[in-house]
């Protein structure tokens, strides 16, 4: 489960423990996660993901730009799934930067985390101006009794490899790529909210989804099929990422038309899977062309879904 509560770190017990940003928790991380787990079944511990948020960059350079392909919540979900016990989020702030490295190792890893074991990437620096690195981090091993795995260059760089294809992807609108590098699926989720009414219009009406986090990236606008699980149920549908030019719009929404579907789903959360993007946002010249355009997109879409076994 996720530990973001004071309270919640009374659930941890004697821990193997590894630390990251783990974002997009793609095929590179599991591998990591996969020793991980297989240790703390080995040495009957708790396998602990340990992460910060906000991502220290945001707060240490203000780097408000920086964009994540997983909120937490959902990567507290791909992480159960892999078999983490806990997800433990540490609020990142400028007081907490300003620990010292032992102080940091004394206080979170050992007093609150209860460590035996730490799996870390071979070029890991923590503490005060992240001065420490893994050799300090295995003499504190020595020091408070817990052991130290490394993890190698090959396999921090086929993580930092993957998760940059990724973001490039998506931001190219290359979902397959990014989902080939994932494992799974990309998603978005959100609140459904009231939109325009645009879609309805045209006798395509959509959901709004409404995304509360800021720094999650949303990829390259655009049209997509897409698939959601509401009420137990896979539905298929197209989505529109983009400001809907054709009426002059100019703030970026996401709408999804769900195929044969007609239930009132408004302030539902959902999380809708991206399968493959059909086109660019266009600007049509009248509504005309644009529900012409829908038409082709939702045959597009379901040749698709047929030529895919979805």
């Amino acid at each position: 489960m996720k530990i973001k509560k004071a309270s919640d770190y009374k659930l941890l017990s004697n821990s193997v423990v590894t630390i990251g940003t783990f974002d997009g928790v793609h095929v590179g991380h599991k591998k990591i996660i996969k020793r991980l787990v297989k240790i703390a079944k080995k040495e009957n511990l708790q396998a602990i993901v340990l992460t910060f948020f906000p991502h220290p960059r945001m707060v240490v350079q203000k780097d408000t730009d920086i964009k994540m392909l997983n909120t937490i919540d959902e990567k507290n979900k791909l992480m159960e799934a892999e078999g983490i016990d806990h997800l433990v989020v540490k609020k990142f702030t400028k007081q907490f930067s300003r620990l010292s490295a032992q102080d940091y190792v004394r206080e979170v890893l050992v007093e609150t985390l209860h460590v035996k074991h730490i799996i870390i990437g071979y070029d890991h620096h923590f503490g005060r101006n992240r001065t420490a690195n893994i050799n300090d981090l295995k003499a504190f091993g020595e020091i408070y009794n817990f052991k130290v795995t490394e993890i190698s260059a090959e396999e921090i760089d086929e993580v930092t490899v993957s998760s940059t294809k990724i973001r490039k992807a998506l931001l190219d609108g290359d979902v397959k790529t990014a989902n080939t590098f994932l494992g799974y699926n990309f998603m978005l989720t959100g609140k459904v909210v009231k939109g325009k009414g645009l879609g309805k219009q045209l006798n395509y009406p959509t959901a709004n989804i409404r995304i509360e986090e800021p720094y999650k990236l949303i990829p390259k606008n655009g049209v997509y099929v897409v698939k959601a699980i509401i009420k137990d149920a896979i539905v298929f549908g197209m989505m529109n990422i983009g400001t809907n030019p054709t009426v002059d719009g100019k703030v970026q929404s996401i709408e999804v038309h769900f195929f044969n579907f007609n239930q009132d789903i408004y302030g539902k959360i959902l999380e809708v899977e991206i399968l493959e993007r059909l086109r660019d946002e266009q600007k049509f010249d009248s509504l005309e062309d644009l529900k012409n355009q829908l038409s082709k997109d939702f045959m597009n879409s379901n040749h698709f879904l047929n030529q895919n076994d979805a």
